[in-house]
């Protein structure tokens, strides 16, 4: 309705999860790494984790999309299933066929598994809403975790979900699967920059010419009732276009900001501020006069990142499992999807 108002060849802020529009920033780029690294080094679980409308199922969907004809993936996007259902749906994903009794597909599973392993390529299952399976289903999931050789697993398994999902985890019962997890990653909200940048960013996607259609004080009201979710992003902002297209109005303001606000009942949105560590550190100190070391430390990354436009273009990071090098290949602001394995490598360094 907008889109020839604005010049506009598509929808810019649209909730589907459309990976042409996965926007790239530090916390994502570590995501991709620990994907990437835990699918061709056979890590065999992985966990990533990110509050809801932060961007998880688009994320899944971009890294999917690009994987080559190496890897063979099967991909549940509902995980309440019965156990039976569970079986079924894998056999059929990992073209095996649905078997009358759940021992006839694990045999018939663990043939294809080291079959495949065998001619070099990689198997793997991915549970989006992980935070959704029932106890039963994260158990078979931990005994799928058995088929491996001496030196790898035969299946890597990604479970995404909400933070809730690390509570679940954390069940006295489920610490066999806890002790299991190779790799953990989580997805951060947007900080009041990455906000800015977000928007632009996709305007720009949809071919927008005009980098000012939203004024800076209208972005800055996205930020602070989004909270840097970039669900809540798309949302306010599709309705701001909207709204400014009703009104004719040429660019997009902090009164309709507002307005969009208000309609949307987000006004009751308690905005989270994201410290910087110094400021953290700084406030703490004053806290505990002074003392450091009784402050609490913060929690350590298996990825390290050089902020972007500043040398040396590469990041390279050390997990215990050695050190690893991540590069991204192709200019942040392609229109075309992102290929997770040409645009974002990861290496062993030397």
């Amino acid at each position: 309705m907008y889109k020839q108002f604005y010049g506009l060849r598509d929808i810019p802020f649209s909730l589907a999860p459309d990976p042409k529009y996965l926007f790239r920033t530090d916390s994502l780029l570590e995501v991709f790494a620990n994907l990437q690294y835990g699918i061709e080094s056979g890590k065999g679980l992985v966990v990533v984790t990110g509050e809801v409308g932060t961007g998880k199922t688009t994320i899944l969907r971009s890294m999917l999309q690009s994987l080559d004809r190496s890897v063979l993936p099967a991909y549940i996007f509902n995980p309440l299933l019965t156990t039976e259902d569970f079986f079924d749906l894998i056999s059929s994903e990992f073209r095996i066929g649905p078997q009358k009794s759940k021992a006839t597909a694990l045999r018939l599973l663990g043939n294809a598994l080291m079959s495949r392993h065998s001619q070099g390529f990689r198997t793997v299952l991915v549970v989006d809403e992980a935070h959704l399976l029932p106890h039963s289903l994260l158990e078979e999931i931990r005994l799928l975790s058995n088929f491996e050789t001496n030196r790898e697993k035969l299946l890597q398994v990604i479970l995404c979900g909400q933070p809730e999902l690390h509570d679940l985890m954390a069940k006295p019962e489920l610490r066999q699967l806890k002790q299991r997890v190779s790799l953990k990653c989580s997805i951060k909200s947007l900080t009041a920059h990455e906000t800015s940048e977000y928007i632009r960013w996709r305007l720009r996607i949809a071919g927008c010419k005009n980098e000012t259609l939203f004024d800076s004080d209208a972005i800055e009201l996205v930020h602070r009732f989004s909270v840097g979710i970039p669900r809540v992003i798309n949302n306010i902002c599709d309705n701001a276009l909207l709204s400014g297209f009703a009104e004719a109005s040429p660019r997009v303001s902090a009164a309709i900001i507002r307005d969009v606000v208000e309609e949307l009942d987000l006004g009751a949105t308690q905005p989270i501020s994201r410290q910087t560590l110094g400021e953290t550190v700084a406030a703490a100190s004053r806290e505990s006069n002074g003392d450091i070391e009784s402050l609490p430390q913060p929690e350590t990354s298996n990825v390290q990142y050089i902020r972007r436009g500043l040398s040396p273009a590469v990041k390279s990071a050390t997990s215990g499992n050695g050190s690893f090098v991540i590069s991204s290949e192709r200019d942040a602001d392609s229109e075309a999807p992102l290929n997770f394995f040409s645009r974002v490598r990861v290496s062993r360094s030397s």
